[in-house]
């Protein structure tokens, strides 16, 4: 089939290529020329797992081209996927439209014939009927353009894979002509097997924000917990590994740390609270404004933990920040927690260093007050206090014994919980993180010797398996 694809970031640069990918012949459009020029020489201008490959796949295929031009858009396609950006409007909760308002405006006074306009972007409940209305005012006498809703699900990092193989699909739609043309789309997909929702708009718009609501309200809930932790003298880990073995709950998202980020999970459930008060219900969501409070708490919980580490001053202390972007496996540095704590060390007058695998670029931009480095040792020379707030592999693989002996002081904060605690303090660091009691040393270390082991084996051929394991 012919489609479209307007709006080449994240999302839309790899559903134009996956498209292509799978059979489709697809037009990548963009108002952006510097990016539709490097897309369509092969470079994606953001780092995305496996993008490469099947972008230079699709390319070499002939089924991937590139434009910034609506009309050409309009002439191409059967099908015209929306893949822009819905940012929180600026002094307010809001989703922010005008680019997906751009898109119809640009696009409906061309269209040559009927067509399906297909909405991927996250919006507010309600945009589709709206989006329906305002296309039918523009398009030319005999011109149907119908409206459908198709969110998106994908994982930065994973996209690749969450668009050739995703978990589900959602198409909200009006009529079954629609939802046909979807199914022929989405095609590869359903034979494999991939669950296929057909519903209605409204229900299509709720999924994706309900789903980040619903996911946000997950690491809330146990950052909550690791507060709670921390004033009991508690485990959140060992917490959340007891809470995930019940099947009701699972372990997934219950890591507790510095807290969510990214251009989608803070503004989403934030529009959502915006659009329910629109609707008059916004009691039944209110519990989310908490779910967005706790998470902005364990950024100041960090720096406050930093502060208190260093003495309670960080004028003109040496700190090193591992990571900047939002998630691993990723350039993207919107709204991350790692550069919200490296900027607040920095305004409380530390000297901040950042190093991340690939962010480094978009971190120097977003925050030229920072000196960021790729390369780790040097990021961590003379450094008084470390901060791990990206869960890279990358981090997970650092010798400890090795970053020992360029920093000033062995500290660190662990503001993922992911790291092997125990091998960095047995390489001399300090090791502190939200939710996470000191250890104290054991004045025992041999547990009570099981008494009937002890009538039953002789030590002197089978030892105490009991302490032997301790």
């Amino acid at each position: 089939m012919r489609l479209t694809v307007i709006g080449t970031g994240y999302l839309g640069a790899v559903h134009a290529a996956c498209m292509a990918d799978i059979g489709h012949d697809v037009l990548g459009v963009d108002v952006d020329a510097e990016k539709i020029n490097s897309l369509a020489e092969g470079r994606p201008p953001f780092y995305e797992p496996g993008l490469d490959d099947v972008l230079t796949r699709a390319l070499a295929s002939g089924r991937l081209r590139f434009t910034t031009s609506l009309r050409e858009a309009a002439a191409h396609g059967e099908v015209h996927f929306i893949c822009v950006g819905t940012p929180q409007k600026a002094g307010s909760q809001a989703a922010d439209l005008r680019y997906v308002d751009a898109v119809v405006d640009g696009l409906a006074p061309h269209l040559p014939a009927s067509c399906l306009v297909v909405g991927k972007s996250t919006v507010p409940v309600g945009t589709t009927a709206r989006l329906a209305a305002r296309i039918a005012g523009l398009t030319p006498a005999g011109v149907r353009a119908e409206v459908a809703w198709n969110p998106e699900f994908l994982r930065e990092g994973f996209a690749v894979e969450d668009t050739l193989r995703p978990d589900r699909l959602v198409v909200g739609s009006t009529s079954r002509e629609a939802d046909d043309t979807l199914r022929r789309v989405y095609a590869p997909m359903l034979a494999a097997g991939v669950p296929y929702i057909s519903t209605d708009p409204s229900t299509a718009e709720l999924v994706k924000v309900a789903a980040n609501s619903f996911l946000a309200t997950k690491i809330s809930f146990i950052n909550a917990m690791a507060e709670v932790c921390d004033a009991a003298g508690a485990d959140v880990v060992t917490l959340a590994d007891a809470l995930g073995h019940d099947t009701r709950i699972g372990r997934r998202f219950l890591n507790a740390g510095v807290g969510f980020g990214g251009g989608c999970l803070p503004k989403d459930i934030r529009a959502f609270t915006a659009r329910a008060e629109e609707l008059g219900v916004g009691a039944a969501v209110a519990f989310l404004e908490q779910v967005d409070a706790i998470n902005k708490r364990q950024r100041t919980r960090t720096v406050a933990l930093a502060r208190q580490l260093v003495g309670g001053d960080l004028t003109n202390r040496r700190v090193t920040v591992l990571g900047a972007t939002f998630k691993p496996d990723s350039d993207d540095v919107r709204d991350s927690s790692a550069l919200a704590v490296a900027s607040a060390l920095h305004r409380e007058g530390a000297d901040v260093r950042v190093h991340d695998p690939e962010g480094t670029a978009n971190a120097q931009l977003a925050h030229p007050e920072l000196r960021c480095s790729s390369d780790l040792l040097t990021a961590c020379q003379g450094a008084e206090l470390v901060l791990h707030l990206t869960e890279w592999s990358h981090y997970r693989e650092v010798d400890p014994v090795k970053l020992a002996r360029v920093v000033r002081v062995p500290l660190l904060i662990d503001g993922r919980n992911a790291l092997a605690h125990e091998e960095w303090r047995a390489a001399g660091w300090t090791v502190k993180a939200l939710g996470r009691p000191t250890p104290t040393p054991r004045t025992d270390t041999a547990r009570p010797r099981d008494p009937l082991r002890t009538t039953i084996a002789s030590p002197a051929t089978e030892p105490d398996r009991t302490t032997a394991l301790a």
